[in-house]
């Protein structure tokens, strides 16, 4: 389907290349954008979406332009484990994301009142300095799926596409607060980008624990997929925190303070918070008696093959395949149905390129003509699950109910 012109998106950013400069020129937003007039569409109330391609970027969804808030489209998650580049999603809070930066002069600032001895790290320090390691991840967003929620919520209508997989190539942040001589008396490490606030929040600025920022998983990363992270993924260099939502993997890393209080700036209070019980879930309509702020996944999974409303042949073998993840416990197992989950058999699993990654599952079945109801059920190796029935909160964090998918046999 096309959009008439005038309810394409009129808006482009422009990268330019070159001895380690990447330049998006926001000005470029009244042009047309490459793809525009393309839609898809989404289940629920979302509607017709654009897909547009952005720099850097095939055509994705497009939630919002300003600041860009860019969906993968789901059939992605069927060509691999690994999601390419130019099809990770992209979600910033901030309207003045970064235009121009030169990778060459890029410094970060560590510092802090609980830092012995504060300094500069260069690009060049990162690469040439440290020991580099890498490690694959799952970076999702804390929203992802939000659109799915009954009664819906307020927030980004992101459906199940704010998620993706990479291989992360960066120092550990353990090093390099090594260098820094941290205090006894430190208790958290904060973290900024080069985005800046035109308006409400202010700046996006986050924190971890002193425990997590040092225990060797947390990663300074310049190189997603063998390649330099994309400009709206975070270039020159973004924080990786394996197992936690995408809220902590502050893009554009350009400060890190580590300090002996408890930072409790707008991104980390009020904002970002789930209702401090065990489901971190509430009865619609209520109040949390208490909140803390997000942090790990839980387990999810999804059959990527084939789509709700599909029509398959009957009396032909149905190949089936999906993707299971958790907060970096590991997947231990995954349960499918075809009888919307009165009956479960045990799926195949697939390598595990690391704890923290996507981890494929294959089942396989004949069906006859009839209807389906597919679905599938991950359990970590601490034998956490998802339920059966979606959980609800106020702001459409963490959504990871067992999914339906209706297939036709005929």
């Amino acid at each position: 389907m096309t959009n008439s012109p005038s309810n394409r998106l009129r808006r482009r950013l422009v990268v330019a290349g070159g001895a380690g400069l990447a330049t998006m020129g926001l000005g470029a937003f009244s042009r047309a954008a490459r793809a525009a007039g393309t839609t898809v569409d989404l289940p629920v109330a979302n509607g017709h979406r654009n897909l547009v391609a952005f720099p850097e970027k095939r055509p994705l969804i497009v939630l919002t332009t300003r600041p860009p808030q860019l969906e993968t489209p789901f059939e992605v998650f069927n060509d691999g484990l690994l999601t390419p580049n130019d099809a990770f999603f992209v979600r910033y809070h901030n309207a003045g994301i970064p235009t121009s930066i030169d990778g060459d002069r890029h410094v970060i600032k560590i510092g802090g009142n609980a830092a012995g001895k504060p300094f500069e790290l260069t690009m060049a320090d990162l690469r040439t300095q440290y020991k580099p390691v890498e490690l694959v991840a799952v970076n999702q967003c804390s929203g992802n799926s939000r659109a799915l929620f009954n009664p819906r919520v307020t927030g980004g209508q992101l459906t199940n596409g704010a998620m993706g997989n990479a291989r992360w190539v960066g120092v550990p942040l353990k090093d390099i607060l090594a260098k820094a001589e941290v205090a006894s008396t430190a208790k958290q490490v904060t973290f900024d980008g080069l985005d800046r606030a035109l308006m409400g929040g202010g700046d996006f600025v986050k924190a971890l624990e002193i425990g997590h920022a040092m225990n060797g998983e947390v990663m300074v990363a310049y190189q997603m997929n063998g390649a330099e992270l994309p400009m709206l993924n975070g270039y020159p260099v973004r924080l990786v925190v394996p197992g936690y939502y995408g809220t902590y993997w502050v893009k554009h890393l350009s400060e890190i303070q580590v300090i002996d209080s408890v930072f409790e700036g707008f991104w980390m209070k009020p904002a970002y918070r789930i209702p401090d019980n065990a489901c971190a879930c509430i009865e619609p309509g209520t109040t949390p008696a208490a909140t803390r702020p997000i942090g790990r996944f839980n387990v999810r999974s999804f059959i990527t093959s084939v789509g709700d409303g599909a029509r398959v042949p009957a009396g032909s073998p149905l190949a089936v395949r999906g993707i299971a993840f958790d907060g970096g416990q590991g997947i231990r197992e995954v349960a499918w149905s075809a009888d919307g989950g009165q009956s479960w058999r045990e799926a195949a699993l697939g390598a595990e390129l690391s704890r923290f990654s996507f981890r494929e599952f294959t089942f396989g079945f004949t069906p006859q003509a009839g209807a389906y109801d597919l679905r599938v059920r991950a359990f970590n190796r601490s034998g956490e699950s998802q339920p059966m029935e979606a959980l609800w909160q106020p702001a459409g964090y963490m959504r990871n109910v067992v999914e339906s998918v209706k297939v036709q046999a005929s």
